[in-house]
């Protein structure tokens, strides 16, 4: 292997994939480098460290390098659960939260067109989304996390009494939006394995499920079923969370077990499933989440639950 073709190796590795194949010609090395969804100091970092590298390549004078802004679609990581009730939005917001404090430039689709909640959650309600070109421009929340719902579209309480095409060219709309430079897109799936969650799935192709359950036997039957579901669409499953799982107050010693602990863990490992972490369940959470203030966005007991679940998520989304 040539001094450039080592340096060329190690160049992928360094931008994550984004950096050309390098060419040299008269002392002067070249390279195109995407810089989309970067912030202008992680385009500085890289920028720096892939002149350095270039440099050390024999006979290598001046390296110059053509940044490019390609515009690439989201990748997609789709929350799900077999059932309603688990706490799958209060999971994805956190989740969104907690990854864009790891850096990630992320975006928040809810899905459940049915009933949407992310809009409390990530206190947004009073938000309208604009329009350009037909597309829909994502609201701005208070944690740095753009995001869409149907919360945002209709008028609160209403109900919608739609079939599933109408529900269906809904949620694509919301997931096509313009997310500018958004490189995450965290989806609120819908509860259930039905025609909607199937359209989604096959037309958009998230690269990665993350499936929520409560510890018991029923909710962990319904949780198989949205493996399932992932299974047979072949979408990768990065792994399970257990919600609502019961904890000894760290303040009184008082235990709390309605729901019981470890199920979903067990039912994971048995499907050969990544067990990302357990959220306990605490009425901090609860507060926090009526109030729309994600736990996620500080740095209490319970948001380094989530901000745990996060870090194994982005490891997953590194490999």
């Amino acid at each position: 292997m040539t001094d450039l073709e080592s340096f060329a190796a190690r160049l992928k590795t360094l931008t994550d994939g984004r950096a050309s194949t390098p060419r040299v010609k008269d002392g002067v090395m070249t390279l195109a480098l995407d810089v989309g969804g970067l912030s202008a100091e992680r385009r500085d970092a890289v920028a720096a460290a892939i002149r350095e590298g270039g440099l050390s390549v024999p006979g290598v004078q001046d390296v110059r390098i053509a940044m490019t802004a390609e515009r690439k679609a989201p990748r997609i990581i789709a929350v799900a659960s077999g059932k309603g009730g688990v706490g799958k939005s209060t999971l994805s917001a956190n989740l969104a939260v907690a990854l864009r404090r790891l850096g990630f430039a992320v975006g928040l689709v809810d899905a459940d067109i049915y009933g949407p909640s992310q809009a409390r959650l990530m206190a947004s309600e009073e938000k309208k989304p604009q329009a350009r070109e037909k597309q829909l421009i994502p609201v701005d929340s208070p944690f740095g996390v753009p995001m869409l719902s149907m919360a945002h579209l209709v008028e609160p309480g209403k109900a919608l009494a739609w079939r599933g095409p109408m529900a269906g060219n809904a949620l694509s709309q919301l997931i096509d939006a313009d997310w500018g430079e958004v490189e995450l897109l965290v989806v609120d799936m819908p509860p259930g394995t039905g025609d909607v969650q199937l359209s989604m799935v096959q037309k958009h192709k998230p690269v990665g499920a993350v499936i929520v359950s409560t510890p018991q036997d029923l909710a962990l039957i319904d949780a198989t079923r949205a493996v399932s579901l992932f299974e047979q669409t072949q979408v990768p499953l990065i792994g399970l969370v257990e919600n609502m799982a019961g904890y000894s107050c760290p303040h009184c010693g008082e235990i709390s077990d309605p729901f019981g602990s470890g199920g979903a863990e067990a039912a994971g490992s048995a499907m050969g499933m990544a067990f990302l972490g357990r959220i306990p369940l605490a009425i901090d959470i609860r507060r926090r989440s009526d109030a729309g203030d994600p736990p996620a966005s500080g740095d209490d007991a319970s948001g380094k639950a989530f901000l745990a679940i996060a870090e194994k998520v982005a490891a997953w989304l590194r490999d």
